[in-house]
């Protein structure tokens, strides 16, 4: 997924077709995020003059305004300029919950590494979460790819510049989650996931992150609200490409670098794993403060497997739906008979779910004899499955249960 950390890779990365709810208007393109590495003379070189001439600009304006300033206090009769300043610090800022950003983030950066890897000629860095007190990271899969065949992890903990080398555990391509362990250490403060399944639009949310390399064992920190749910993305590069469902869209600012970083809520908790940036839409135009964020629930579920050490291979099987897990608001607003389960918020055309009968507003509550009670259940079902395999479908439409034969087919592939 990833195509590495230089400006030249980062200009191959495609535009990437985003699939959202039902809407006339035209998606932005998400885009996995690429890891790079720290700026070198030639990014420097790349910039755009426009950005150099309204750096200069502002200079000229600041400049030109302390000469007036001083100008204005040398006919005074002290001859001389008056400075006014205070002792006290800067006011943090506060999250609606009274918990202030800089509390938050001296409680959780301990618990964020930055991760440099190197295989296949490429170097690529992005983010990572302890999980566990003896090392283990979670972090996305595209950010360790380019070391699953051969190569070296190693992670940078925060307030430190010391590299320590790591391991990899195990891998999920399809919903973009790996673990790697650190190796020789102990006694590590870890992350508390939260409950992502109760977000709303609206709540806030704060990200730390590795954005765009600038210094390893000093995340950046960005702040912002929940912007959508159930939001399905298709990303990756021209090498490579993803359908992730049920992400959470976020307008935190998300760059380079924070890929497998934490989305925390007002109290810490980890509810997202930050993972893929809009990018541009066909015209050229840019998207603008729109990420997305594996949901917490959903990397919990994958857990147990990846401590196992188990690698899924990415069979590309597609139902063709766009999903969300049910919950109180969604229930309420729409006058659901049922309190769990997956509801579907679009179907594609042309897909196994269309030619299998599956409408807008059915819940899906179980597959092949497995209950389903979230959006993650279904992504976990179907990542064992490959395309053509038929599975049976136990949805809810209003007041009936049916039971329907769906034939997977093949993830799409962007641009």
């Amino acid at each position: 997924m990833n195509t590495g950390p230089s400006d030249q890779n980062d200009a191959n990365e495609s535009s990437l077709a985003q699939s959202e709810h039902p809407s006339p208007v035209p998606a932005p393109a998400p885009e996995v995020l690429p890891d790079p590495a720290p700026l070198s003379s030639q990014s420097r070189s790349s910039r755009s003059p426009w950005s150099t001439r309204v750096s200069l600009l502002l200079v000229a304006a600041l400049v030109g305004g302390l000469a007036g300033h001083f100008a204005s206090n040398s006919n005074s009769s002290s001859n001389g300029v008056t400075i006014n300043a205070v002792s006290s610090a800067p006011g943090a800022a506060t999250l609606p919950n009274g918990m202030s950003i800089p509390k938050l983030v001296d409680r959780v950066q301990p618990s964020v590494v930055s991760i440099d890897v190197k295989g296949n000629g490429e170097e690529d860095q992005g983010t990572g979460m302890i999980i566990s007190s003896n090392g283990l990271v979670v972090t996305n899969n595209h950010v360790i790819a380019a070391a699953v065949q051969s190569g070296t992890i190693t992670v940078t903990r925060t307030g430190s510049t010391k590299s320590i080398p790591a391991v990899l555990v195990g891998t999920n391509p399809i919903d973009d989650v790996a673990l790697i362990k650190v190796e020789g250490v102990s006694n590590l403060p870890t992350v508390t996931f939260g409950n992502s399944n109760s977000l709303v639009v609206g709540d806030a949310v704060v990200a730390i992150g590795n954005a765009l390399g600038l210094a390893a064992g000093t995340p950046t920190v960005t702040s912002g609200i929940v912007s959508a749910l159930g939001r399905t993305v298709t990303a990756g590069t021209t090498n490579s490409t993803e359908t992730l469902d049920n992400m959470i869209q976020t307008d935190a600012a998300i760059n380079p670098g924070n890929s497998g970083g934490p989305l925390l809520d007002s109290s810490g908790n980890v509810v997202g794993m930050n993972t893929a940036v809009a990018g541009t839409l066909a015209d050229g135009t840019n998207a603008q403060n729109i990420g997305f964020a594996i949901p917490a629930a959903t990397i919990e579920t994958l857990l147990k497997s990846l401590r196992a050490g188990e690698s899924v291979v990415n069979h590309g099987a597609f139902i063709g739906v766009e999903i969300t897990s049910m919950n109180a608001e969604l229930q309420a607003e729409y006058g659901f008979t049922i309190s769990t389960g997956a509801v579907v918020m679009s179907v594609i055309s042309g897909t196994g779910a269309a030619a299998g009968g599956v409408k807008q507003g059915d819940i899906i509550v179980g597959i092949n004899g497995t209950a389903i009670t979230s959006a993650q259940d279904v992504s976990s079902v179907i990542s064992a499955l490959k395309p053509g395999d038929v599975i049976t479908l136990r949805i809810v439409r209003g007041t009936k249960h049916l039971t329907l034969h769906v034939t997977l087919g093949s993830a799409p592939k962007s641009g």
